[in-house]
């Protein structure tokens, strides 16, 4: 401390900053520069850093609610967050966390499990009790929690020695990254792992995806690099992050899985749309005679505030419904499965709408995708704008996965992924999981920036970066099988595996 700030007021302002830094610290966010716009921040980071901001505050008597605060965390800094939590507790404040990670779940005084199981399915308190109480239960996160049920795939491993093709990118310096040689087996499934900070998103997301992007001749601006080779083994790259899928609050999950053509056709070919001369397109939304006139079609009106955010008003002619009375009195009878116009078709559930249409395999196979990541709860017309990062990462998989063939001159795709597992229970991991290994299965290439250890351990081969955060960061240091890594113990991912 400098010998001028020896009064007393000095003094304290410089005991508070230093409180603050040290709370930082605390939640593993050292490595952050003082200067960092916090726009660049994580969702992650972002969490931690409001938490140490209620610390800093000294409050009591206060609720706090936190939102998945293991967002972007790895399993290290999890027993961080925790100690940050109960400081909180013990100080004379309550917390509710809305969470998914076993760390954090087993660390709480009381459990309220939500279930049975999603959108109309879920709903109900399924338990409520002491933390260390719900593995005897037989909910779903009872069952995940004890180990009677697990994570896993049918479909097997890809075993080293199957890799016969290998995509390299030679001398990565971007941001904290010393100069990395980074690999990873095509047609095979590699997690890129290490604690927050590491440099996992800058080497993939920054550095990689751009890299690969160049060469297939799309516009982009790759992070500091030497040089790219195996890229020849690919017929494209895909990188499926979390951002949100569209602005428009017209498109919605069946429209992009593509099913709503077929839909609309079976609409157009009833006797009573042939009466009045109505085909496919009068059961468009967008456009069309069909749709509402006063809300166009989108089911609401927008009033704009001037100084404030929008609001949307339900349309007062069609009640929501998005279409004209007249549209809406042409139904259909599926199967003998009940009669259904085209609003009730968009206010199914994917489960709904898949039992309503079995029997046609072009709507079928459009949403089975939808299920099979865990989407079967949302509705076909719910705007993908009220999706969740973690919805809108698993809705773009799902029209991926509703793809023939991604196969191109004989070469697989390589698809990345930046933490798909964000916002989702064992369950939907289990999913997702099953739909990752089916890329893969198709001669894909998967990569996933992934702090899950249930995907790490059932990928295929596993980069972890570190050895911390920050400048501390950006080196490889450790390689290899889920086993092989699990055996390096002085890597904090493979204490975690082990």
């Amino acid at each position: 401390m400098k010998k001028e700030a020896r009064d007393e007021a000095s003094l304290l302002v410089i005991e508070e900053i230093l409180t603050r830094l040290n709370y930082l610290v605390d939640v593993g966010l050292g490595y952050l520069t003082l200067g960092r716009q916090s726009r660049t921040l994580s969702g992650g980071e972002v969490q931690r850093v409001n938490l140490t901001t209620a610390l800093g505050t000294n409050l009591v008597d206060t609720l706090f609610v936190l939102d998945e605060p293991s967002v972007g965390l790895h399993p290290r800094d999890m027993d961080r967050v925790n100690s940050i939590m109960r400081r909180l507790k013990n100080a004379g404040n309550t917390l509710v966390v809305v969470e998914h990670d076993p760390q954090v779940m087993l660390s709480a005084d009381r459990i309220i499990d939500m279930g049975p199981g999603s959108g109309a399915a879920g709903g109900s308190i399924v338990y409520d009790g002491p933390a260390q109480n719900i593995r005897s239960t037989q909910t779903l996160t009872g069952l995940y929690l004890s180990g009677r049920l697990c994570v896993d795939s049918p479909i097997g491993h890809v075993r080293p020695e199957q890799f016969h093709h290998w995509l390299t990118l030679k001398g990565a310096s971007e941001h904290n990254l010393k100069h990395v040689d980074f690999r990873i087996p095509a047609a095979a499934m590699t997690a890129v792992t290490g604690v927050s900070g590491s440099g996992k998103s800058t080497l993939v997301g920054d550095v990689l995806v751009p890299a690969l992007e160049r060469k297939f001749s799309r516009p982009a601006t790759p992070g500091a690099f030497d040089s790219i080779e195996g890229w020849q083994h690919f017929s494209d790259v895909v990188y499926v992050d979390q951002s949100p899928i569209g602005k428009s609050s017209r498109s919605n999950p069946v429209l992009y899985v593509g099913a709503f053509t077929r839909i609309r056709e079976l609409f157009a070919a009833t006797a009573a749309a042939a009466e009045r001369g109505y085909n496919a397109g009068t059961f468009s939304f967008n456009s069309g005679t069909g749709r509402c006139p006063t809300c166009l079609g989108a089911g609401f009106e927008r009033v704009e505030m001037q100084f404030l955010s929008d609001v949307l008003l339900e349309c007062p002619d069609c009640g929501g419904r998005r279409y004209r009375p007249e549209t809406l009195e042409i139904t259909i009878n599926f199967a003998g499965r009940g009669e259904k116009n085209i609003a009730d078709v968009l206010d199914m559930t994917v489960n709904e709408a898949m039992s309503y249409f079995q029997g046609d395999a072009v709507i079928i196979s459009r949403l089975r995708p939808l299920a099979e990541v865990g989407l079967g709860y949302v509705l076909l017309g719910q705007s993908v704008s009220t999706l969740s990062g973690g919805e809108a990462q698993r809705l773009k998989l799902a029209e991926i996965l509703a793809e023939r063939d991604p196969r191109r001159a004989g070469f697989g795709k390589l698809y990345v992924f930046d933490e798909p597992t964000t916002g989702l229970h064992f369950d939907d991991v289990e999913k997702l999981l099953r739909a990752l290994r089916r890329l893969v299965s198709r001669g894909n290439t998967v990569l996933v920036v992934e702090h899950n250890l249930d995907i790490i351990s059932a990928s295929d081969w596993i980069v972890d970066l570190g050895p911390e955060g920050g400048d501390e960061g950006g080196e490889i240091v450790a390689v290899g099988t889920p086993q092989q890594l699990a055996q390096e113990q002085k890597t904090y991912t493979g204490k975690a595996l082990a």
